[in-house]
């Protein structure tokens, strides 16, 4: 397997993308998903429409509008620039947002499975020792709802390694800003270096076998625990 500094790089970059993505994942996405598991709002339908928005629309209408938005004239734009910090596109922090939200659904729709799993009981049993709101999420949520934290964690990260349309559209291709391993294939394939190209393709489809295995044996893992920990 033949590999470059080039193609070195981009894994390194796609490796700090999708940790900080996942991370900032897992502190938005959890009070997203716990508001909507708990939440009897009529805000609840729209909220839910548009965290699942990114599984339904093409990659490129969705980075063809963040790239608007983040643009020198759009809302998001003018508001990082009043803080001095230029704009975001073509940028690693451009990045970092559109996977964010890119990704968002497949964090949060986890999360929001395992916390309406819990139900309500074991709440109003803690709620009866006298533990406060943030007591009983931290004590009984968080511990309760772990398989679908770590279901959430190997979705999030593995979907922002996977990225290609909305990262293209925002970060264009930058080496050592913004070319992660999808968009050095590309390039690779643009450039008929098809060897290189299939190094690169064969590591994500290793990484994505084993993704899927980790998800599968958690998941199984966790089915075995609440039947009492015998197989069937």
């Amino acid at each position: 397997m033949i590999l470059s500094e080039a193609d070195i790089g981009a894994i390194g970059l796609t490796l700090r993308l999708a940790t900080t993505v996942t991370i900032l994942l897992l502190i938005i996405g959890t009070p997203i998903a716990w508001w909507l598991a708990r939440t009897q709002s009529w805000l609840k339908g729209p909220v839910a429409a548009v965290v699942a928005l990114p599984l339904v629309l093409p990659p490129t209408v969705l980075g063809f509008y963040l790239l608007i938005a983040m643009g020198p004239s759009g809302f998001i734009g003018e508001f990082t620039q009043s803080l001095g910090l230029g704009t975001l596109p073509f940028t690693f922090g451009g990045l970092v947002f559109a996977s964010v939200i890119y990704s968002m659904p497949f964090v949060v729709q986890p999360l929001h499975n395992a916390m309406v799993a819990i139900g309500n009981r074991p709440l109003e049993v803690a709620a009866t020792l006298r533990a406060g709101p943030i007591d009983r999420f931290f004590s009984v949520v968080l511990p309760l709802a772990k398989p679908g934290f770590i279901t959430a964690s190997i979705l999030g990260f593995a979907h922002t390694v996977g990225e290609f349309g909305v990262i293209l559209m925002i970060g264009g291709n930058i080496p050592d800003e913004t070319r992660v391993v999808s968009v050095q294939v590309y390039d690779h394939v643009e450039s008929l270096e098809y060897a290189q190209a299939h190094s690169l393709s064969a590591l994500l489809v290793i990484f994505s076998f084993f993704v899927l295995l980790a998800l599968y044996a958690s998941q199984r893992k966790s089915s075995l625990a609440i039947g009492g920990g015998m197989p069937r």
